[in-house]
């Protein structure tokens, strides 16, 4: 899972990255409303996380524009604005939900899982796909009689984007940029040398599941043959 946080204070960014990342999370931090514009129209982001106060731009304008451009991705205000008025206003401008300040690193993490979620597509956190368990809260793929091996963040990012696209091609762009990010200088090498690394703890599970090489565009993980 991938989050944008726009952010202006650095420092609070900073540390919401460090906390995104300790949990887990992918992300990508700007800072000015025209480089939020630009990265959430790339589509790549399960949420994006919106605090804007400098005097140049505010978060209700920012999210305003971005609904405008039919930007979907669900998006949660954090705001020190505490009446219910401007709750009520940051909701019905096209927020998903709406933190005040201060609030506890449990409660963010809480409304990112639940926002997150779509209706009959509820994210669970143990999932299976033919001989093969992706455990998401232990990092760790099992087989069917017991055995798990570790994974490491990037492994569990790539494996968990396949499971959830079970028989589909999954482009190698498409991996960079859900994985890695935009911006990033990540090249089909770092791709094709996370892929050998999660296929040996696979053949070390002794699973029939297998994660097949569409030649020059991508991945797909699919049921033994």
């Amino acid at each position: 899972m991938r989050l944008l946080l726009v952010e202006d204070d650095v420092r609070l960014s900073q540390g919401l990255v460090e906390l995104f990342q300790k949990n887990r999370y992918g992300i990508d931090a700007v800072y000015t409303g025209n480089d939020a514009l630009k990265y959430a129209r790339s589509g790549i982001y399960d949420a994006l996380i919106l605090d804007i106060s400098s005097p140049e731009a505010d978060s209700l304008d920012l999210l305003k524009k971005m609904r405008e451009k039919n930007i979907q991705t669900p998006i949660i205000l954090l705001s020190s604005k505490t009446e219910p008025k401007d709750i009520v206003l940051g909701l019905d401008s096209g927020a998903d939900d709406y933190i005040t300040k201060p609030f506890t690193t449990d409660v963010l993490l809480a409304r990112v899982r639940s926002v997150t979620r779509r209706k009959g597509d509820l994210r669970e956190e143990v999932i299976t796909f033919g001989d093969l368990t992706l455990d998401k809260n232990n990092c760790e793929l099992q087989n069917s009689t017991g055995g798990c091996v570790k994974l490491s963040l990037k492994e569990l990012q790539i494996i968990e984007l396949l499971f959830d696209n079970p028989h589909q091609v999954i482009k190698k762009e498409s991996i960079i940029e859900k994985i890695w990010g935009g911006d990033s200088d990540a090249e089909y090498n770092n791709v094709e040398v996370y892929i050998s690394f999660i296929r040996k703890k696979m053949d070390d599970l002794k699973v029939k599941t297998r994660i097949r090489t569409a030649r020059g565009i991508g991945y797909s993980l699919e049921d033994a043959v």
